[in-house]
């Protein structure tokens, strides 16, 4: 089952968490008077104490220098994720006794994921280390799993020998940095300022407040109101060759004019949606291509031009899509200009994306990421949409490439299906909910890739259908926010589960 994450919630925190679990504790409006004006971390130790994360000892101190016990750090951790401790707990590890204030707290800590057994003991009194704190802080999050698989990233830290995946998630994510260039110090402890400043990093990526949405839109069936939007691509037209580049049109007139006519209504700016593959990319035909495309833009009379070429592999490829694109941003002026790219994958083929060079032209670059083949697990079908660690894959490489505020995630609104053992038609979100209203469908929610997945049994076989609902797209939105991207595309507008299309930004 997934861990849900909830909004971080100061009520919450302050007045049930904290009551529960620091009775030694005095809360204070007061500003801590041993914090002196000036000092490194003041701003976020106010803001803590604001939102009922620490309290002040004796009333009127925080503790700055005080180093933090495993306990203590749990503690906090509770306070910050809203997690609500069993009462009266129940014993996890056999050094931390039901009536300890921190019971709970490690009990639900547990539950929670954020701490593991470690051979029946917690050591709750000891002193918490960096490396301690790092992975309990990315296990909290939900991405252990993750962690394991990028425990081989590079990093800069040659002093780290263990929990290197952890430390390299929470270095890469901005959570905590090195006491130097090279060294993090993974033994070193964590004082009660450290872990103020940690939290409040953690807080303000997550509640960044911005974000913006847009989708993809090829037929006007069943399509949902577009307001919220501040933008849609239309597929209206897809690149051929024939001697020379040219736009064939995919959509017909009527069927255009209706989708344009919703865009309108909602103000969402129009953009044309042209796709193609490296077929119609030749060699010193960047110049031709462009002038294409910009007429097309011209004579529609779009907001901009969303230019999507899959399958690119090799580096005259790569130039000629480089070529293709800033002749493009010359000629559009100040109208928009996307590019939708296929995302670095853990094991796949060498992109033929220059990313650098299409953020640096273009509007925005939207990363469609990929999904793996499908596998069976337990007897179930498995391949979810762009699983999790393929998006935190994705947006890791994409770090220092293309300024995240340019970048837009793309999720799926389709789902991958099954019948049986063997790979079926994708399905709409219209299908998808027509599944899920039939009676005998089984739903689930796998944590491990954060996506949903529906079963349907008949007396011939067994129907899987594996897709992204609101919860789903909400664990993509808080982990691209995690890397400073705001921007999420939906796959296609046409049909989309009216959850899928909610729980956007």
């Amino acid at each position: 089952m997934k861990r849900q994450f909830r909004r971080l919630s100061a009520s919450l925190a302050g007045l049930v968490l904290c009551a529960l679990l620091a009775p030694v504790l005095t809360a204070s409006a007061a500003a801590p008077s041993d914090v002196p004006a000036g000092f490194w971390a003041e701003e976020d130790i106010r803001r803590c104490v604001e939102q009922g994360y620490f309290y002040l000892e004796g009333g009127s101190l925080f503790g700055v220098g005080k180093e933090m016990t495993r306990a203590e750090f749990v503690v906090v951790l509770c306070r910050f994720f809203g997690w609500k401790p069993t009462i009266p707990p129940r014993v996890v590890y056999e050094d931390v006794s039901d009536d300890a204030w921190y019971a709970g707290a490690v009990e639900i800590a547990y539950r929670e994921g954020a701490i593991t057994d470690q051979n029946g003991g917690f050591r709750p009194d000891g002193l918490i280390t960096r490396s301690e704190a790092a992975s309990m802080l990315v296990r909290a999050l939900g991405y252990s799993t993750i962690a394991g698989l990028v425990q081989d990233f590079p990093h800069p830290f040659q002093d780290v020998r263990a929990n290197s995946g952890y430390i390299s998630m929470v270095y890469g994510l901005g959570l905590m940095d090195g006491t130097s260039v090279t060294v993090f110090s993974p033994n070193d402890t964590i004082t009660r300022e450290h872990a103020a400043v940690i939290l409040m990093r953690l807080y303000d990526k997550i509640h960044s407040g911005g974000g913006s949405r847009t989708g993809l839109i090829s037929s006007a069936e069943d399509l949902p109101g577009l307001k919220g939007y501040e933008s849609v691509s239309i597929s209206a037209a897809h690149l051929v060759y024939n001697g020379a580049p040219q736009i064939s049109p995919s959509l017909e007139d009527g069927e255009l004019e209706e989708i344009r006519d919703l865009a309108r209504m909602s103000g969402a700016r129009q953009l044309l949606h042209v796709s193609g593959g490296p077929y119609q990319l030749r060699e010193g035909g960047a110049a031709e291509m462009a002038d294409v495309l910009l007429e097309a833009v011209k004579d529609g009379k779009y907001d901009g031009l969303t230019l999507e070429i899959s399958g690119l592999t090799t580096t005259p490829q790569r130039k000629e899509l480089t070529a293709v694109v800033e002749a493009v941003r010359q000629g559009l002026g100040e109208k928009l200009l996307y590019i939708i790219v296929e995302a670095p994958a853990w094991k796949g083929a060498i992109s033929g994306y220059d990313y650098a060079a299409l953020g640096e032209t273009a509007d925005r670059v939207i990363l469609r990421v990929g999904s793996p083949a499908g596998s069976s697990a337990n007897g179930t079908p498995t391949s979810p949409p762009e699983p999790l660690e393929e998006v935190y894959y994705a947006l890791s490489r994409m770090r220092g490439l293309v300024d995240a505020g340019k970048l837009s995630l793309m999720v799926s609104a389709s789902g991958t299906a099954w019948e049986d053992d063997e790979a079926a038609e994708p399905l709409t979100g219209t299908e998808i909910q027509k599944l899920l209203e039939d009676p005998d469908t089984r739903t689930y929610y796998s944590g491990r890739y954060a996506s949903a997945y529906s079963q349907l049994e008949s007396p011939k076989s067994t129907l899987t259908v594996w897709y992204l609902n609101g919860p789903a797209i909400q664990e993509r939105v808080r982990l691209a926010r995690l890397f400073g991207v705001e921007q999420l595309c939906l796959s296609e507008l046409s049909g989309v589960m009216a959850e899928t299309a909610e729980a956007m930004p």
